[in-house]
């Protein structure tokens, strides 16, 4: 039986609400996580850790909002930044397929962006943040509409020279589903339905979820600029103003489904691209830079690792701003899932910091791993 059939009643929560469910489970992953929502870092936490051949270990605890219902393992989760990779996923099938290559620049494919500063940039400097345009740029605030965003996207100015370095940008990444949707005349929502989730079955990750699935959604934050907590749309603001489908923000999924792609990637994704271009997808290519990124992973940091030290030097994942993570690590053949919801009811507050490396400690030691 695995953790997430045991439900094991709980206290009162803290400052009040529902009584608290309890983990899931009895193990180190579930202790550090309940713990965590005694701090208060969030309101709901679920974790599966496990191989290609499935979880070692998996679970939930807490509630879906602090004065929510219990958590019962089918929530959806707002995956904030790890739609970078699924999107990133999408495509490198493309590129498996021969409509985008690496070497293919953001004139190529939209032509308002060509004789201007960006014309040049190439796919691989997007998927790898080298591309020198800034990110975490609040663009809603002065664009509130999706034209308006998409035009202050394309008159960003970079603050580095491609290649010159490492820097995160979302702004980037908005620009690959753009480039996606103009090679094959396709929404992005759809290209990742259709080339990532139906070839492992997630039923239950999309952009924009239904009425039904915004019902069994876990709450984020109490949004200063929307002025009510959100539930079931996308967090991430830019994405919002977007519509809800961008390639930086605004998938959600369930534990269950994240474990699907969990143990796709430890098994070497051979369900979504063809072995070499798999691995080059998950290998480092900023090498001399401080910072380790694949094409659209993040890679393990030899300082300062988001996930801790404890993963081998070729491990590769994404965070995202929710308080969401998926690691793989190759050496050990493990993935580890965790999901949140950190920024309920206000993302002040860095808890999460700590809480993630500790599970992903827990998660790596599991079993003598």
């Amino acid at each position: 039986m695995s953790a997430a059939d045991v439900s094991p009643a709980g206290a009162t929560a803290p400052g009040g609400g529902p009584p608290d469910p309890g983990p899931a489970g009895t193990g180190r992953p579930a202790r550090l996580l309940d713990e965590g929502r005694e701090r208060r870092v969030y309101s709901a936490a679920a974790w599966s850790v496990g191989t290609a051949d499935g979880p070692l270990d998996r679970g939930w605890t807490g509630t879906r909002s602090w004065t929510g219902p219990a958590l019962d393992g089918g929530e959806l989760w707002d995956l904030a930044s790890v739609t970078k990779p699924v999107a990133g996923l999408a495509v490198m099938a493309l590129v498996d397929d021969g409509v985008l290559a690496l070497t293919d620049t953001v004139g190529t494919h939209l032509p308002e962006y060509r004789g201007g500063d960006k014309a040049g940039l190439t796919l691989h400097q997007l998927l790898t943040h080298t591309s020198g345009l800034p990110g975490q740029v609040p663009l809603y605030r002065d664009n509130p509409t999706r034209t308006a965003l998409l035009e202050a996207v394309r008159t960003l100015r970079p603050t580095a020279p491609p290649g010159a370095r490492v820097q995160y940008s979302s702004q980037g990444f908005i620009l690959l589903g753009l480039i996606a949707e103009a090679a094959t005349g396709r929404p992005l929502d759809r290209l990742v339905a259709e080339l990532v989730c139906a070839p492992l079955e997630l039923k239950d990750t999309v952009f924009n979820p239904d009425a039904a699935g915004r019902a069994r959604a876990v709450a984020t934050e109490d949004c200063p600029w929307r002025g009510r907590v959100v539930t079931g749309e996308v967090h991430d603001e830019n994405a919002a103003v977007l519509g809800g489908v961008a390639a930086h923000a605004g998938l959600f999924a369930t534990l269950e489904d994240m474990e699907r792609l969990g143990r796709s990637l430890a098994g070497g994704g051979r369900e979504l691209l063809r072995p070499g271009t798999f691995a080059l997808m998950t290998a480092g290519h900023t090498d001399g830079l401080p910072q380790r990124r694949g094409l659209a992973w993040q890679g393990q940091d030899p300082v300062g690792s988001p996930v801790g030290d404890s993963l081998g030097p070729a491990s590769y994942g994404h965070t995202g701003f929710t308080g969401t993570s998926l690691w793989v690590d190759p050496a050990t053949g493990r993935y580890s899932v965790l999901l949140t919801n950190r920024v309920h009811p206000s993302r002040e507050g860095n808890g999460i910091t700590a809480v993630r490396r500790a599970f992903h400690d827990a998660a790596h030691a599991l079993g003598g791993g």
